[in-house]
C-alpha cells in the first residue's frame, strides 16, 4: 500500500518506519522546504531523530497534491494546532482515503479533538487514532510496542492493522475515540506534574499516590466527556501515563522537572524554545475546554496554575493531601 505520511519529526519518521517494515510504500511530506531538503540529501532529520538513517526508497515533498493523490492511506502526525491548516491544504486531494491520526491534544481555538477537526474538515469517516507508550526513539529502533488504535470503521480497522501491526507492534482495537484521545491529551499534563514532583525530590511513594489520583481523575473526565472509563486501562491510558511519567526522555516530565526546581523564567522558556513541550499546549486547550463545559476538575484548574505563574510548585503536596 502506499502510505504518505503528513510531518518530518521524530514520531512521523518513526511511524514511516514501521510502516516501512510492512513493505509499504512511503511517502513523506512537511510544509517546511528546509527539513525535506535536508531528509533528500542526508536521509535523516539529526535534530528530530539523532542517528536514525530513513531507507533510500522514501519519497520526500512539500507538494501536498504528490504526497496525497496516490495515497491509501495518510498519516496525520503534525503538531494539533496545524491539524486544521494541513486539512485545508490536502483536502483537494483526499478523495475518501484512510485517515490516520497520530497528532495527540486539543485544538485551542476551537477546543475540539483532532478526530472531529478532521472528519469535519475532510468529511470523511475512514478515519482512525493511534495513541499508546512509544517513544520515537524506540520505534524507530523496533522496539516491541503497543499501540491503542480507535476507529468506528471497519474497514480503515482492517486496513491500517494490516498496514502497521507486526512482530514488534502490537495493536488493541476500540470505537472509543473520545477516551483514546483525551488519554493522549492528559498524560502530558500528567506527565508535566509527574517531574514537577522528581524536581521536589519527594519519595517513590508520593510519586504513586499522585499517579493513582491522576489517573482516577482522568477516569472521571473520561466518562464525563462521554468516553469509556475503560480505556483509561489501554495502551493510550495507563501505559502512555507509564512511559512519559517515568522517564526523563519526556519533554513534558523534564519541562516539569525544572518547574518543581525553581528555575528561572528565561531557563523555563530557553526550554521552550528550544524542545516541543506539547503538554503546556494542552494544558491551555484542556482548562478551557472543563471551563466551556462547566466541569470541575481541580487537578487541571492547580497544573493550570503552577504552569502559568499563578501558584507555586511546593503547594502541590497539600493540594495532593486535601483534594477530594
Amino acid at each position: 500500500m502506499n502510505v504518505t505520511i503528513l510531518g518530518a519529526g521524530a514520531y512521523a519518521l518513526a511511524l514511516a518506519l514501521r510502516f516501512n517494515k510492512n513493505n509499504n510504500k512511503i511517502t513523506i511530506w512537511s510544509a517546511v522546504k528546509e527539513e525535506i531538503d535536508i531528509l533528500k540529501k542526508t536521509k535523516m532529520n539529526e535534530k528530530a531523530l539523532p542517528k536514525t538513517k530513513m531507507p533510500t526508497d522514501f519519497t520526500y515533498t512539500t507538494d501536498s497534491k504528490k504526497a496525497v493523490s496516490e495515497s491509501d492511506i495518510v498519516v496525520i502526525a503534525v503538531a494539533t494546532k496545524y491539524i486544521p491548516s494541513v486539512c485545508d491544504e490536502i483536502k483537494p486531494y483526499i478523495k475518501q482515503k484512510h485517515i490516520v491520526i497520530a497528532s495527540k491534544g486539543i485544538e485551542q481555538s476551537t477546543c475540539d479533538f483532532a478526530s472531529n477537526i478532521v472528519k469535519e474538515k475532510l468529511k470523511t469517516n475512514k478515519l482512525c487514532t493511534i495513541s499508546g507508550p512509544s517513544f520515537a526513539k524506540d520505534m524507530a529502533k523496533d522496539e516491541l510496542i503497543g499501540l491503542s488504535l480507535a476507529t468506528t470503521n471497519n474497514k480503515t480497522k482492517k486496513i491500517v492493522v494490516e498496514a502497521l501491526s507486526n512482530d514488534t507492534l502490537k495493536i488493541r482495537v476500540t470505537n472509543d475515540f473520545i477516551g483514546v484521545e483525551l488519554c493522549g491529551t492528559l498524560k502530558n499534563v500528567i506527565a508535566l506534574t509527574a517531574g514537577m514532583l522528581d524536581g521536589m525530590r519527594v519519595s517513590e511513594s508520593t510519586k504513586a499516590m499522585f499517579l493513582t489520583e491522576s489517573l482516577n481523575d482522568a477516569r472521571k473526565l473520561i466518562r464525563k466527556l462521554g468516553g469509556n472509563e475503560k480505556t483509561i486501562l489501554s495502551y493510550a491510558g495507563f501505559g502512555d501515563v507509564i512511559l512519559t511519567c517515568t522517564s526523563k526522555s519526556s519533554r513534558n516530565y523534564s519541562y516539569g522537572k525544572l518547574l518543581g526546581l525553581k528555575s528561572t523564567k528565561d531557563k523555563l522558556d530557553e526550554y521552550l524554545k528550544n524542545n516541543t513541550v506539547e503538554g503546556v499546549y494542552t494544558l491551555k486547550s484542556i482548562y478551557n475546554l472543563i471551563k466551556n463545559k462547566k466541569i470541575d476538575m481541580p487537578f487541571i484548574d492547580f497544573v493550570y496554575d503552577v504552569v502559568f505563574g499563578y501558584r507555586k510548585s511546593s503547594e502541590i503536596l497539600m493540594f495532593l493531601k486535601d483534594k477530594e
